[in-house]
């Protein structure tokens, strides 16, 4: 993405389409004059230029292929206190499609120029408002599917992860700085840093790191749904179920064991929790090779998933052989949990204890239990792994790289620390700690790694 800094960009900063109110951002060192060309103020108004603080106005938009004036309200950014740190306004008016899309026409007429994919986001981040870890979590925020995706995003927007960096950052840079100083003395044999405390130090830093690291590995991309799998013998009552979680008759339910051939897939809200949730095929042995390939499906699905639902039915008490078989199965695949469900208890008073572990007892056909199944998925998903980590799946993978080699820059500096090397050897490996520290915070960067994270982004954010 080309670095046009000067340019003054415009764009429509609300989601597109008509709405009870449309946004119109711009943003450069030319705001204020096309801003003038266009706004009309009110009288209680009419200073607006001559602002030095941010502020909110009323007047109206003089539009040429409008016919009437059009209401608006101008909030206005004057200096570099914005939030991309150069001058900025909004036209906030009626979401009505040819309005918004007039306001964007005569500003670019005007001289602006339509801005590119997170161009706002990404003038923050060079002008120093933001750093790279937040810039990230402004898309994070964006994409969230779910209340803790949502709380991770704003947590990272607020500078915790920046400042828990920042700090050991501060805290190698004193650690150089006292081992680099007693270079400079070393004929007179002064000591301004013991081994021992060089070693608590770099101890410190490696917790840390290590954590972050950890985390990071087992991310996944901002957005991601956890995905729930139906499985079991055929006629289990999966797809019955899948209808009911989901409330609505997508898969073909029939007596007829074998029924689905294909996997089927729906968004399933649990409360703030969004999650996919997947009917697949009995799990049998393939009669043709229609069937095989259905297996096949099952089996790629369930691998993926981050949750197995073991759909049992009370009358097939005579199969209870072969279903421990197919569950053992089962656990030769990868899948981290999975949770016993027994469909048909309205047919029988006891239900069929399998080696799935955690047992919900539900009727497909009256819907008793579904609440309770519900929670209980809410419940396995929202204690997963993934759902506790700081880091934004999108930071976990740029910064993967760049945390493990700083990692192995501490952990040589950590052996010859233990060695009793010379102190300028520890020195070397902690600078390196330190650029690659500087890269996760985005104080170093290429075009190309800013290209891949802005181009994720809408346009006008």
């Amino acid at each position: 993405m080309p670095l046009d800094l000067d340019d003054t960009i415009v764009a429509l900063a609300s989601p597109p389409g008509p709405a009870l109110r449309g946004i119109v951002r711009v943003s450069g060192v030319n705001t204020s004059e096309m801003v003038a060309n266009l706004f009309r103020p009110d009288v209680d108004s009419a200073d607006w230029r001559m602002t030095k603080l941010p502020r909110r106005f009323t007047g109206q938009l003089n539009l040429p292929s409008i016919i009437v004036p059009v209401p608006t309200a101008l909030m206005y950014w004057p200096t570099r206190r914005s939030y991309t740190g150069q001058p900025m306004a909004e036209f906030h008016l009626s979401g009505s499609v040819p309005l918004v899309e007039a306001t964007l026409e005569h500003l670019c007429e005007n001289g602006a120029r339509l801005a590119r994919r997170g161009e706002f986001t990404m003038r923050a981040f060079l002008s120093g408002r933001i750093d790279l870890l937040q810039a990230e979590a402004v898309l994070g925020v964006i994409e969230a599917t779910d209340h803790e995706e949502l709380q991770k995003a704003l947590s990272q927007l607020g500078g915790r992860i920046t400042s828990r960096l920042g700090q050991l950052r501060i805290d190698l840079i004193a650690l150089l700085g006292d081992l680099e100083a007693g270079l400079d003395f070393v004929e007179e044999d002064i000591e301004f840093v013991t081994k021992s405390e060089i070693a608590r130090r770099l101890d410190a830093a490696l917790i840390l790191l290590n954590e972050l690291a950890h985390v990071s590995a087992t991310r996944l991309p901002v957005g991601y749904r956890r995905r729930v799998v139906l499985a079991g013998l055929p006629n289990a009552g999966k797809s019955t179920l899948f209808n009911r979680l989901i409330g609505q008759q997508k898969a073909l339910v029939s007596p007829i064991a074998g029924t689905t051939r294909d996997y089927l897939t729906a968004i399933l809200r649990l409360e703030s929790l969004e999650v996919e949730l997947i009917d697949t095929a009995g799990w049998e042995d393939a009669a043709d090779l229609i069937m095989e390939r259905a297996q096949q499906l099952r089996a790629e699905q369930v691998s993926a998933s981050d949750l197995v639902v073991w759909c049992s039915a009370v009358d097939l008490s005579d199969e209870e052989k072969l279903e421990d078989e197919r569950l053992r199965q089962l656990a030769t695949l990868r899948c981290p949990t999975v949770l016993g469900v027994t469909t048909r208890c309205d047919l029988a008073s006891d239900s069929v204890m399998t080696d799935a572990g955690t047992n919900v007892r539900i009727s497909v056909a009256n819907g008793d239990g579904i609440d309770a199944l519900r929670t209980e998925l809410r419940r396995q998903l929202a204690g997963s792994r993934s759902a506790r980590s700081e880091l934004l799946g999108t930071t976990a993978v740029r910064c993967r790289d760049s945390l493990q080699r700083t990692i192995q820059s501490l952990k040589r500096a950590r052996s010859a620390t233990s060695e009793l090397s010379g102190d300028e050897l520890i020195a070397i490996e902690i600078r390196q700690a330190l650029q690659e520290l500087s890269t996760i915070l985005g104080e170093i960067y290429t075009d190309d790694i800013l290209d891949h994270i802005f181009s994720n982004f809408c346009i006008g954010k």
